[in-house]
This record gives C-alpha cells, structure tokens and sequence, in this order.
C-alpha cells in the first residue's frame, strides 16, 4: 500500500467518525425530549435503528457540525465533540461527552466493517441510555461543541471559520461524570461519558 492509499483509508476513516458523530448527535437531542418526537423519524444505520431529524433547518444544523470536524480530525485536532444543554441564564445543565483519540499511523490497516462494528455498540448504548439523563429546564438550549489540542489559524483556514471561540459558562467543581460507552482499540480510541454539575452546584445556599 503506498502513500496515497494510506492517506485515502486514513480519510475513510475519518469520514466514517464523522458520519457516525453526526447519527450519535441526532439520537442524543432525541433522547433528550428536546423537540416533539414527530420532528424526527426512524432510520437504520449501522444495521441500528437511529433516529433521523425532519426538520431541514435542525437537519442541516447537525450535519454541518460533524461535517466541520473533519478537517480537524482528520489532522488529529480534534480532543473532544460535546453537546451541551443549557439553562435559560446560559449554564451547563449537561455534556454528552465524546472523547477521542485517532491514531493516524495505523489508520490505514483498520477494516471499515471493524470500525462499523465498533461504532455501532454506542449507538446501541445511546438507545437505552434514558435513565442516565435529567430532565431538561424550562427555556433551555443546545449546541455543539468541539474541544480542540490547538487552535487553527482562522486566517489561513477555511474551515476555520466555521467555528467560533464559545464563552460558555464553567462549573465551579469538578462535574459528576456518568460512563456510558468507551472503546480501546486501534486505530480509534473513543469514550462516550455524561457530565453533570455537583450536587453542591446545583442547590441553593441557606443561610444559618
């Protein structure tokens, strides 16, 4: 296998990261309650049956956030993909957490029905994960969030400019970190986890 091959099946498998993350996004706001359940409909993928937004502009929106990611995974950028929801004074409530590390040098060896397979046991988990969340507030929001080991030059790079700095709001302590699914193989290494603000966070102050 020469240069360009390995450099195809490297992108193979990033196209694959990206159209997976894209399907694990639309199931996690549809786990949520986020929208009515008529805003999406069933779809299999992966040979799992996913969920798939109606909506164009909801559509459009999911799949232009994973489809942005590509560039930076494929360069090995890419840390961690959230989707956050947010109370209505802009504070985390929640974080589905991807957490990902792609080894680009063995990329090239990996058989795409072994990432598929793979891949496929969190979609699975993401089906069956509703006892994990919490019920969203009243008037909240959500976005995605992509957490990056360096910053691209916004100047210079196109797909740079897709992205924006967020000014979203930290918690104070540590967050309650609730596993879901994680893989260990080459040449992808992925953990899905939720994040929750500590229980002292989320209780009012009493005074004395």
């Amino acid at each position: 296998m020469n240069m360009k091959d390995n450099d195809s099946q490297t992108g193979e498998v990033a196209r694959t990261l990206v159209e997976f993350l894209e399907v694990a996004i639309t199931m996690i706001v549809f786990l949520k309650g986020f929208y009515p359940s008529a805003a999406f409909e069933r779809r299999r993928y992966m040979n799992v049956v996913v969920q798939r937004a109606r909506h164009p502009e909801l559509r459009d929106y999911i799949h232009s956030a994973a489809s942005g990611l590509l560039p930076f995974i494929q360069k090995g950028l890419v840390e961690r993909v959230a989707v956050i929801f947010f109370s209505s004074d802009n504070v985390p409530v929640e974080r589905f957490i991807f957490k990902l590390t792609i080894n680009l040098s063995s990329a090239a060896s990996v058989e795409e029905n072994q990432l598929e397979f793979a891949l496929r046991s969190f979609l699975v988990k993401l089906s069956v994960a509703n006892p994990l969340v919490k019920p969203l507030p009243p008037n909240c929001r959500w976005e995605v969030t992509a957490y990056l080991r360096s910053l691209p030059d916004v100047g210079s790079s196109k797909e740079g400019e897709l992205w924006i700095p967020t000014d979203t709001k930290q918690w104070m302590k540590p967050p309650v970190i609730t596993p879901v699914k994680s893989l260990n193989s080459e040449p992808l290494c992925l953990q899905l986890y939720l994040e929750h603000p500590s229980l002292s966070e989320t209780q009012p102050c009493q005074a004395l």
